[in-house]
């Protein structure tokens, strides 16, 4: 049986960003070894990455701190498809979900996919919580600090009105 997602692909390549976490495992090697499965992707690239990011857990706190990162891809492939295989390199670094918000080898989040709107049961873009989260726009910023939200604006702007409003 073939595990390997449909090898579909758009005509042409568009930007995405990909969250990426981990706190298991060797944290800082398991997104490494992500960000190099991401760029071996069929028709995909991975153009820059955001560096490295601590972060407390969201969820219960009686797990480490989270390394994280972002990565803005060039890619050919849909955005099902490209989740498919996200769920593919969690599933072969180990990523075994034991409860909500809880420790993980690796965890990799479609951010965003080109400026399109996403919603399906599956796949939500731009991801949810994209805004609240520091782990996920400080990198962001930092790849793009001009970088626009679709449906919502520019990201900075977001953060700042979040920010000063508490």
């Amino acid at each position: 049986m073939n595990t390997e997602p449909a090898k579909q692909k758009t005509a042409e390549p568009i930007k995405v960003y990909v969250g990426l976490g981990s706190n298991i495992e060797q944290p800082l090697l398991q997104i490494k070894k992500a960000i190099s499965a991401l760029n071996g992707l069929p028709g995909s690239r991975v153009l820059a990455d955001s560096g490295f990011f601590a972060s407390k857990p969201m969820g219960p706190q009686d797990q480490p701190d989270f390394i994280n990162a972002v990565v803005v891809l060039e890619t050919t492939l849909s955005a099902d498809e490209l989740l498919n295989y996200c769920q593919l390199i969690e599933s072969r670094q180990g990523r075994i979900k034991t409860r909500r918000w809880g420790e993980r080898s690796i965890d990799l989040d479609i951010l965003l996919y080109g400026n399109q709107q996403i919603m399906t049961g599956d796949l939500t873009v731009p991801h949810p919580g994209i805004c609240e989260r520091d782990f996920v726009y400080l990198p962001l910023l930092k790849l793009d600090p001009e970088i626009l939200i679709p449906g919502a604006g520019l990201l900075s702007n977001i953060v700042e009105s979040a920010t000063a409003s508490g």
